[in-house]
């Protein structure tokens, strides 16, 4: 582990918690969801993750891995925003549209 690695000194996640990668690691893109096969670690706790395109990795960090309803909360908000901002920008073009063609 490098010096920019994250350290997590505190039990996260509970084994077979279902977990989402929170960012891309070797092989699993964001958003892959898994689970939590076992956890380890005394000064730092890691987690070793069952991906579900079979990919395993271990020594994973808490910052490396979200929970799976967080994830999809999170996803759910994100689109949420986009739908408003689409019909905010459509608004905004139908009332420059109205006021042109005054």
């Amino acid at each position: 582990m490098t010096d920019a690695s994250p350290v997590t000194k505190e039990q996260v996640f509970e084994r077979h918690a279902k977990v989402v990668a929170a960012v891309d690691l070797p092989r699993v893109p964001a958003g892959t969801p898994g689970r939590v096969m076992y956890v380890a670690g005394v000064t730092w706790i890691r987690y070793h993750v069952l991906f579900e395109n079979d990919e395993s990795h271990s020594s994973l960090d808490a910052e490396q891995l979200m929970a799976l309803d967080e994830w999809e909360r999170k996803e759910y908000e994100q689109r949420q925003e986009a739908r408003r901002l689409a019909r905010t920008a459509a608004l905004e073009r139908r009332q420059q549209a109205e006021g042109n063609g005054s």
